[in-house]
């Protein structure tokens, strides 16, 4: 008397990774994230790896926690695959203040976005 299992949320050439939680903005996440978007997988390491943006290092864990899965779980294959999504989401806003002039206060608000990133293997056509 299981339960029956879940039902897969993506296709059967598909493998997913996602990142909670990351202290930076949807905005300059989904910067990073647009670089990526359609590359075959070698070449966004490589672009993600010699990228100037700060963000860039954990973008790339999670796209490696994406070829891990696809290779350990799924069995596909490494070559073959590309970036098939990459989307950005918000999440929690932290709200902080500082004092200003007249007795007022000014807010800060310090964004959490979450990722998430699809890989896709895809039959080479020559």
């Amino acid at each position: 008397m299981s339960k029956d299992k879940n039902p897969r949320r993506v296709a059967d050439n598909e493998a997913m990774a996602k990142l909670r939680m990351l202290k930076t903005s949807p905005q300059k996440l989904n910067l990073v994230a647009g670089l990526i978007r359609g590359q075959k997988v070698e070449k966004a390491l490589t672009d993600l790896t010699f990228s100037k943006k700060r963000i860039a290092v954990d973008v790339k864990k999670c796209l490696q926690s994406a070829i891990a899965n696809a290779e350990n779980n799924h069995g596909l294959d490494v070559d073959e695959l590309i970036v098939a999504e990459a989307w950005v989401g918000k999440n929690l806003v932290m709200k902080r203040g500082r004092p200003r002039a007249r007795g007022r206060f000014g807010k800060i608000l310090k964004p959490f976005s979450e990722l998430t990133i699809t890989v896709r293997q895809v039959e080479e056509t020559s």
